[in-house]
């Protein structure tokens, strides 16, 4: 599967791993901006008590 994600990816070698690291980064990023924090909103409990 990454292998045939790789060679989609046009230009040399040296391109090809600074586009997939670019792009790790940006999903990455993504997540953690958006995706985690809208997760987290709706599975925090409302109440939470601690005896």
């Amino acid at each position: 599967m990454y292998a045939a994600l790789f060679g989609i990816i046009p230009g040399p070698l040296w391109l090809r791993i600074l586009i997939s690291v670019i792009v790790v980064g940006a999903v990455l990023f993504a997540l953690a901006g958006w995706v985690f924090p809208f997760i987290d909103s709706m599975m925090t409990p409302a109440q939470v008590t601690v005896n």
